[in-house]
């Protein structure tokens, strides 16, 4: 019953986003009779119609969707694949580029040790095989902000391949039951960032920035094995934490680190493939599922309107929330890759198969790097479930808000609450703070060990859960809170004490 279910459910988010499309270009409203909900941590779900959902427009066909990804990972090094030169975000333009990086005569790539070691350690972290000999490509492709006319890449013999990737799918009534589903994954390769085009339509220019370009890469190819939007940010978002928890990528999206490319196709069940389109360059996982499931009714609206889905690059407009144009491909693109002649093969060896005498420093250990593979995320969720008897979705929020989890694990220490009440008043109480404040949680003034005070006072019932709540809507700024702490202050002085001086005395307090 649990697969109908999510498959239902994606479809159902198709032909919300199509009713949607219709009626705003109808002057009309969203489709009536469609309610959604999101949790926190969750991607949107579409709750109804479930059972419509499975038919065309026309309600004559039942389709499916196909959906692979490729995903691009900064790996966490402080140089880039094959120069010196350091890597950071806010940096000038243009000030972290090295000869090699802007491809001047001459110069030769040197390989980074630390991207190689994080390239083992992902796909060990994968199921991935890891080849013991690889091999580096020329990609061509003509760019202004690829200086050279070629990406380094691993196309032909990368360096892992044939690994899987679990994520799970809360669903059911009140998100209690967990759907655990597999993608497989193709290949992991090694390759180098392009730089960044920035164009200015005011002066018509296009202003090169060359920081980026050489950064370290990890390319993710997931095979189609996923059906909706959901289903990959989903995915997305799990390798997003695994990624985060080897420390090999910061996978911070909303700076570039992550960067997804989704190929969409449709058909008949139990006919071929249809043609796919690949839509570019989605760096946030809503943005992910919202341009999936519109591309996904896009295309079935165009086939039951007698159309052909051209093979073609589109990417989402998220003002407007749909897919355009950017490019056709009208048959393969040639990239014309040829073997890189300037790096040898790139050997990794096991315990086994390690030289007599062989410097560590100078070759990978497999074996070595799997020993030091540290807990993943489906890992932590299974162990607070059993240590905490915690539900299933709370595990997966406390795991999607980044230092979240240290935080919760920091106050059941100093407390003698429930872990289940510790859940809600973090998952509750203090996100809602953060939230208010545009926090994250290490720039939160409520630190573990103040909740764990305020949860012991509640337990011993020497105050009562809503005082308790009461001096987080202090702790938050709430004017209604403070207001009445001013008032009885006031009774307490027989007014005689100046509210002006004690609202600056409580936001001070409230502060430190």
């Amino acid at each position: 019953m649990a697969a109908p279910m999510l498959r239902g459910r994606c479809l159902g988010r198709c032909w919300a986003l199509a009713c949607i499309d219709s009626g705003s270009r109808h002057g009309r409203g969203a489709a009536t009779g469609f309610t959604s909900s999101r949790k926190r941590g969750q991607s949107f779900v579409a709750q109804q119609p479930l059972l419509t959902a499975q038919k065309s427009r026309k309600g004559e066909h039942k389709w499916a969707a196909v959906v692979g990804l490729e995903i691009h990972a900064q790996i966490a090094s402080n140089s880039k694949l094959f120069s010196g030169s350091q890597v950071h975000f806010a940096a000038p333009p243009n000030s972290l580029v090295s000869f090699f990086d802007a491809s001047l005569p001459g110069t030769l790539p040197v390989l980074n040790r630390r991207c190689v070691e994080a390239a083992v350690m992902t796909g060990l972290a994968l199921n991935c095989h890891i080849n013991k000999k690889s091999l580096f490509d020329r990609k061509h492709y003509f760019y202004a902000d690829l200086p050279a006319g070629y990406q380094i890449t691993q196309q032909r013999l990368p360096i892992a391949v044939n690994g899987s990737l679990a994520y799970s799918v809360c669903v059911g009534k009140k998100w209690r039951q967990v759907i655990t589903k597999t993608v497989r994954i193709k290949q992991i390769q090694l390759e180098q960032d392009s730089g960044k085009s920035l164009h200015d339509e005011l002066r018509s220019q296009t202003l090169i920035d060359l920081n980026r370009a050489g950064v370290g890469l990890l390319e993710v190819v997931l095979e189609p094995d996923m059906s909706c939007g959901e289903e990959a940010a989903t995915a997305v978002r799990e390798l997003q934490l695994i990624l985060q928890a080897l420390g090999t990528s910061q996978a911070n999206m909303a700076e570039g680190q992550l960067r997804v490319d989704a190929n969409i196709s449709v058909h008949h069940p139990g006919e071929p493939l249809g043609v796919r389109t690949e839509v570019k360059n989605l760096n946030s996982a809503r943005f992910l599922a919202r341009a999936i499931d519109y591309e996904i009714q896009r295309q079935i609206n165009e086939l039951e309107n007698g159309c052909e889905i051209l093979n073609e690059t589109r990417s989402f407009d998220y003002k407007l929330g749909c897919t355009v144009p950017m490019r056709d491909k009208e048959g393969k693109q040639d990239y014309r890759f040829m073997p890189e002649p300037n790096l040898p093969p790139l050997l990794l060896y096991d315990t086994a198969s390690l030289p007599a005498g062989a410097d560590p420093q100078q070759v990978i250990n497999i074996d070595r790097i799997r020993e030091q593979l540290p807990e993943l995320p489906s890992e932590t969720r299974e162990k607070l479930i059993q240590q905490y008897g915690i539900l299933p979705e709370h595990s997966f929020a406390l795991l999607n808000e980044v230092g979240l989890l240290e935080f919760f694990q920091n106050v059941i220490k100093e407390t003698r609450a429930e872990p289940k009440k510790v859940t809600s008043w973090v998952l509750n109480i203090f996100l809602g703070f953060l939230k208010q404040r545009n926090l994250a949680v290490n720039e939160s003034p409520v630190t573990p060990s103040v909740l764990a005070e305020l949860l012991n006072l509640l337990d011993r019932k020497v105050i009562s859960s809503a005082a308790a709540k009461q001096v987080m809507d202090m702790k938050r700024g709430n004017p209604r809170a403070i207001n009445k702490l001013i008032g009885l202050v006031r009774k307490v002085t027989h007014n005689r004490a100046d509210p002006t001086v004690i609202k600056e005395i409580l936001e001070k307090q409230l502060s430190s």
